[in-house]
């Protein structure tokens, strides 16, 4: 190659020019460039020569002048329309001449730029190039349309993004939603910290992003991890800084789908026809609801009423769904999706739509409702002596809160006798079912309420109030269970093995109070369903099944199911095998469920600490976990909260110490406190 030929070659895929100053060795060359600066280049690198001239270093600046008019890409497409017929390849020189009739260094080189950026109408092929054919330049026309539709949509999401950022309204368009979307199923994976035991970085490394996640955090800035999907999400304002991740997670519906939202609404318009048309008439007798103050779902109400021959009559009236549904329609196959409602600190998500479950299925006072009434008679130790079972109609008398209650009691309302006489037997009952065996394990229990981002932790009271309505729910169970036994009828039966408690001078040893039911609640199995009878040792019943919550519990729906097709002479609707497959997959259902709400409780417990750094709490050591490195459970006793602790001193179980909380974060699921000494407690009371 002659010193002073100009040459084309790339530096960082940049078109550059140069002109040849002096061999480099055997095979290469030294080019010096328009800032006269001198690069190395084997032939290979060398991508076009200009032949004709011979030019200086400062002659590119011109030469590039000249060449500028030629560039014009769209008359390669006339070009295209000329040879695509015949397909033949031309050369920059013979495509010069075809566009601007003369080939000389300016067009020719013209030409050869024109055609290798072009990437529609000609391919390269050696040292010329080939036209495409009609179908391919089709396509590819095709192919660019859509990555600048791509690249449009992706400047207008960046834009929606700044917009959100700044606080600003924003109307998110259909593909937004898709990225959107993908980056919450990516930010749930913050979960798996909690669930399984990952940090930030494992996690990020076992749960690489996928492809429109990578992309868009990479548009973004911003790090392609779970935390920083959250964070994005968070800033955004499509997520909440505590969005429930574990909720999320989880397969557990949080909206009705349209059809079965239609479905709720045409059963509240046109009820069906009541198959149960011999319901007893019970609007006579004086019905009380109690519930928590909060409660709209109310499923339960009690009677009490003198018979002829003196003796007494128990009624636990329980709300009848099955009244507006029928196995297998829209409205119970969302209900066995679902498995039961959803307590959350932030509120509930139903099992029914509210339209029915607060409205026509309620046990609404004032209002003349269908319910399943278990009428039981006791005798004087609290066994049950009769019972019987109707379909019937009531009228809810009072609407009592847990408190109403206990200040009746409290006070010996003269004008409520029913109540006293209701409490009466309730403790009779729990005598009765102590003395078969029953076990009582009393633990205090967070009650967790979030509005408006305040958190409120209440400890439920066991007070007779809830001992009465407990009493008597477990009641409609055995009754519920014993009809179902003794007419063989397949039903959700729940039972618990009888547990392997520590023997007694074991027992003895431990503090008395909440170390020793702590231990003793270790040994307590776990219930269990199954079709036919077993005993339940915990509440020392030889047979029991829930039966009162069928607005909020799919297996008690089941068994009205059961026991009302049975009322009315009629097969119960699921065989013994068919209830088992629905048994099977409700409690998979409402395993996730606890599991949800439990997650959820502590991530919201833990939130409650962090935000009272500086509150000193009274804990009780409940139990060893790692006896060796001094980790133990703690009861906070103001909040009903058992929660881990690592001592840096030896404790004793059911020694009371004074803590703070060091570090508390709900997202990490990380607890850790921090003992105060006695001085250092006065010093904070001060």
């Amino acid at each position: 190659m002659e010193k002073g030929t100009l040459v084309e070659f790339r530096v960082q895929g940049d078109r550059r020019l140069g002109v040849v100053d002096r061999p480099d060795g055997k095979t290469r060359w030294f080019v010096v460039d328009e800032r006269g600066q001198s690069h190395s280049l084997a032939p290979r690198q060398i991508t076009y020569t200009v032949n004709g001239n011979t030019y200086k270093p400062s002659d590119i600046d011109k030469f590039l002048e000249e060449v500028k008019p030629y560039l014009d890409p769209s008359s390669l497409e006339v070009a295209w329309e000329l040879l695509v017929e015949d397909g033949e390849t031309v050369t920059p020189s013979q495509m010069a001449n075809l566009l601007f009739s003369e080939s000389n260094s300016a067009p020719s080189y013209a030409a050869h730029c024109l055609l290798s950026d072009d990437k529609l109408y000609f391919k390269q092929k050696g040292d010329a190039y080939e036209p495409r054919t009609a179908a391919q330049v089709a396509e590819r026309k095709h192919q660019i349309e859509v990555e600048a539709l791509k690249a449009r949509g992706q400047q207008e999401f960046l834009t929606r993004v700044e917009q959100a950022l700044q606080g600003e309204a924003v109307e998110w368009q259909r593909h937004d939603r898709q990225r959107l979307e993908g980056l919450e199923k990516y930010g749930t994976l913050l979960a798996d910290i909690v669930k399984v035991g990952l940090n930030y970085d494992s996690l990020a490394r076992a749960y690489p992003p996928p492809a429109l996640v990578l992309e868009t955090m990479n548009m973004l800035g911003r790090p392609a991890t779970p935390q920083g999907a959250f964070q994005l999400l968070v800033d955004l304002g499509w997520w909440s800084a505590t969005e429930n991740l574990f909720l999320r997670r989880s397969s557990i519906p949080v909206q009705f789908p349209s059809k079965v939202l239609e479905v709720a609404q045409q059963r509240l318009d046109f009820p069906p026809t009541d198959l149960d048309t011999n319901r007893l008439d019970l609007t006579h007798l004086k019905v009380y609801t109690v519930d928590d103050e909060s409660t709209t779902e109310i499923d339960d109400g009690l009677s009490w009423e003198k018979l002829p021959d003196s003796r007494e009559r128990l009624w636990v009236h329980i709300a009848d769904p099955t009244r507006y549904l029928a196995p297998e329609d829209d409205l119970d196959l969302e209900a066995r999706k679902r498995g039961s409602t959803v307590y959350l600190p932030t509120g509930m998500i139903p099992m029914f739509p509210e339209i029915l479950a607060t409205g026509p299925m309620s046990l609404v006072q004032g209002r003349v409702c269908c319910a399943l009434s278990f009428g039981v008679v006791l005798d004087e130790t609290g066994a049950v002596e009769d019972f019987t079972i109707h379909p019937s109609l009531i009228k809810p008398t009072y609407r009592l809160t847990y408190e109403d209650v206990d200040e009746m009691l409290e006070l010996g309302v003269q004008a409520e006798p029913e109540i006293a006489a209701i409490a009466t037997w309730a403790t009779k009952r729990k005598s009765w079912r102590y003395n078969q065996g029953a076990i009582s394990i009393n633990m205090p229990e967070a009650m967790i309420k979030v509005k408006n981002d305040d958190i409120s932790i209440d400890i439920l009271d066991d007070s007779r109030s809830r001992q009465l309505v407990a009493e008597m729910m477990i009641l409609a169970g055995e009754v519920a269970a014993r009809y179902g036994q003794v007419h063989n009828i397949p039903l959700p039966f729940r039972g618990q093995p009888q547990p392997e408690l520590p023997p007694e001078d074991e027992l003895l040893r431990l503090p008395a109070g909440f170390v020793r039911a702590c231990a003793m609640r270790r040994c307590m199995p776990k219930s269990e369903m199954s079709i036919t009878p077993v005993r339940h040792a915990g509440l020392g019943l030889d047979t029991y099944t829930q039966a009162t919550s069928p607005i909020r519990r799919y297996s008690d729906l089941l068994t009205h199911f059961q026991l009302k097709a049975h009322l009315r002479g009629e097969v119960p609707p699921f065989t013994a095998e068919e209830l088992k497959e629905v048994m099977m997959t409700v409690t998979s259902t409402t395993q996730e469920l606890t599991m949800v709400e439990r997650q959820t409780n502590r991530y919201w417990a833990l939130e409650y600490l962090r935000r009272h750094p500086e509150e000193i709490w009274q804990v009780t050591v409940l139990m060893w976990l790692r006896e060796d490195s001094n980790l133990a459970l703690i009861l906070l006793e103001d909040l009903g909260l058992q929660l881990p602790m690592v001592f840096k001193r030896s404790v004793r179980l059911g020694e009371q110490v004074l803590v703070k909380v060091s570090i508390s974060d709900p997202q990490k699921d990380v607890i850790q406190f921090q003992e105060i000494i006695y001085q250092e407690a006065q010093t904070a009371a001060n």
